[in-house]
Formats: structure tokens, sequence, C-alpha cells
């Protein structure tokens, strides 16, 4: 305030020092006029200083209070995390808890669901052995014990082929299938007819309208069953009195993907007969994989059972089936002996532990087949084109001690 009135001061004569001395004996006025003004300024400036003043003491109070809420909130807060904390542990606690109770729970449920598994599984096993023990319950108790003797019935010039009996029937017809692909069958009235060309009638010229793959064709109960040429799996039922497809199926489990012989090059499916019926032989996946077998309803071509054997068809040449037994002969290659060294019996009552040595008579090279006839008890094989027939020896099924 004093440097107000200073500068009003200094004004006043700042003005008394430059008008001209006329003006200033004519024109008091103009000095006292601005001396009302300043001191207008100076009450407006001093009502500006009260009230900042006045602010400045309500910012110092705010501000006091402000500070005082921070702490009250800073107390607050640490409160809240302290029991934010607390509550965290006590949450994470009851979720140990909570999980611990599940995993007794489900403790409990994989018991029970393995115990469920284990007697499902127990009752399925059991269930597929009466099953077996239904489809094989043929009262045929019988082993091999050893291949006495051949008889070459027959010479051709061809390599591969196959030669049987209707494998149930009473007639004496034979049926010669030449080559490993062809549509064309002969039949004859008998063995004597067979072995002497000379003899009347002649054979009769059976014409298929499919063409057959492979020697391992069969013929049961007056139908031919042969694997067709250009499917992969394809087994059909002919009528050879009609001469028309009866039926037809495709065999499953990657049947006829790889030869199931090595040492037979033209057969990927071998069908065969025994006592219990009809069946199939093939290979499993893989190159010279495990043998499968499977038991067919001649009747409808559905499959009853299918078996994954331990055989391989590595080194193989044939097998055949005695008294529901597959039996596989084998040959290692130059002029070794043929000889079975895997046996597989699905009712696990033999293996080849229990048999003895079981080899052929030696010939030159490999079987292109060799089927059992349960009529007759013989083997029917062709070698290097040449017609042989294996008497054999068996005995009551039961494993050798």
């Amino acid at each position: 305030m004093l440097a107000l009135r200073r500068a009003s001061a200094f004004l006043v004569l700042f003005l008394s020092a430059f008008l001209p001395p006329p003006q200033r004996a004519q024109d008091p006025g103009m000095v006292h006029y601005i001396y009302q003004r300043f001191q207008v300024l100076e009450q407006g400036l001093q009502k500006c200083t009260q009230v900042t003043r006045a602010y400045i003491q309500d910012f110092r109070e705010f501000s006091q209070n402000i500070s005082v809420m921070l702490g009250r909130c800073l107390t607050y807060t640490s409160e809240y995390k302290s029991a934010v904390d607390s509550l965290a542990l006590r949450v994470e606690r009851a979720q140990r808890e909570i999980d611990y109770l599940e995993y007794l729970r489900e403790a409990d449920v994989c018991i029970e669901s393995e115990d469920k598994t284990l007697a499902e599984k127990l009752v399925q096993e059991v269930e597929e052995e009466k099953k077996v023990q239904t489809l094989l319950n043929a009262s045929c108790d019988n082993m091999l014990m050893s291949i006495k003797s051949l008889k070459i019935v027959k010479r051709t010039m061809d390599t591969d082929g196959s030669w049987m009996k209707d494998a149930v029937s009473n007639s004496p017809k034979i049926y010669f299938f030449i080559g490993s692909r062809n549509n064309t069958v002969w039949e004859f009235a008998n063995m004597r007819a067979l072995m002497e060309d000379s003899t009347k009638p002649g054979p009769r010229k059976l014409i298929l309208t499919h063409t057959w793959q492979g020697t391992g064709h069969v013929i049961y109960q007056g139908f031919l069953f042969f694997h067709n040429q250009g499917t992969p799996n394809e087994i059909i039922k002919y009528n050879l009195q009609k001469r028309t497809v009866e039926d037809r199926m495709l065999l499953p489990g990657g049947a006829g993907r790889a030869l199931v012989y090595q040492h037979s090059p033209s057969t990927y499916i071998d069908l065969a007969v025994d006592e219990h019926g009809l069946w199939a032989i093939h290979s499993g996946p893989g190159i010279y994989g495990h043998l499968v077998l499977t038991k067919i309803d001649p009747g409808t071509l559905g499959v009853e059972y299918s078996w994954d054997t331990p055989c391989r068809s590595q080194d193989a040449e044939a097998a055949f089936l005695l008294c529901g037994v597959l039996y596989v002969v084998y040959r290692s290659g130059g002029h070794s002996l043929h000889r079975i060294t895997c046996v597989y019996d699905p009712r696990g009552i033999i293996s080849e532990e229990d048999l003895p040595n079981l080899f052929f008579p030696k010939r030159p090279r490999s079987h292109s087949m060799i089927h059992y006839n349960a009529r007759d008890k013989q083997l029917y094989a062709w070698n290097d084109g040449s017609q042989i027939i294996y008497k054999l020896q068996t005995k009551r099924k039961q494993p050798l001690k």
C-alpha cells in the first residue's frame, strides 16, 4: 500500500513537472481527477489483497484437511490390503481343499470305471470264448502227428494250379484248376478219369463268368468259392450247376493287400475247408505280416469270427486247417525240406510245442497249394506241375506232455 501511495505522489510530481505553468494554474481539476482514480485503484487493490489472503487461508485449511484425509486413506488402504490378502489366503486354502475333494471323487470314479471296464472285459472274453467254443464244437478232436507218404496222381506242365474234391460231398468228381488266373474248370468223373487221359468220357469243361485269382479256391457243398481276379478282397460263391454267381462278399481286415505266402507269388487269399466248415487265410498289414484266420458262414458269406495268428507269411508256402487248427508250411529256400513250424489253435488246446517235427517228403519246389479234405483225411497238393496226395497220421487232440 505504501508503494501505491508513493507511486501516486510520483505521478502527481511528474505531471506537475511536465505540464506547462499556465496549465498547472488553469487545470487543477485534472490533477484532482487523477488522484481520485488512484484512490479507487488503491481501494481495489486493498480489497483484492484481502480476498487473496482469505483464499490463501482457505487453501491452507483445505490442504490440511486433504493431508488428514490422505493419511486416513493410507490407513484404510493398508487395512483393506491386509483384509484382501487374508481373504486371498482363505480362498486359496479353500480351493486346495476343493481340489483335494475333487481328486478323491475322481479317484473313486476312476476306480469304479476301471473295475467296470475290467468286469466288462472279463465278460467280453467269456462271451468270445463261448462263441469260439460254439463255432468249433464239431465232434473233431484230432491233431496232426505226421505226414506218412505221398502219391503223385498226375503230372502237368503247369507250375501253378490246384485240384480238389468237394470237401463234404460223397461225389467222386475231381475238379482241376490250371494256372493262377483263369476262368476254366475241368471236371473229371473220378480219380481214375483224372489219372488216365484215355478214360471215356473225357472231362467236362466249365467256363466261369468270372476269373479266379491265385490257387486258394475250394469246393464246398456243391459251390465253388474263389478270390475274384481284379479285386483285392472279393470272394465269390459260384453255383457250378447253374453256372451263376450265387453270392459274394468283401473279406475285411485288410485282406488281399499282400501275398498270403511269400513262396506263393499269386495267392492273396487262401480259402480252406475242414470239419468245422469254410475258412479264409490272408496276410495282415505290412510286408510278410502275420497271418489272419477268418471263419466264414458258407450260407450267408458272413464273417463269424477272426483271429490274428502268430504265424508269419515270410518263408511260408501254404497252409491248411484240420479240426479247427491252422498248420502253416514253411520252406527256408533252396532244396530245404518243407516243414510245419507254426501251428495256431483258436481254442488254445495245442501249439507247435505240443507236436512232433512235421516234415513233408522232399520236393524240388514250393507247393502252390495244399488243401485238406475232411472226408478222406488227406492233403491235396500241387507242386511244380505234380498233383500229389499226402496221407496223414492223426491223434486225439490233447497237449503232449
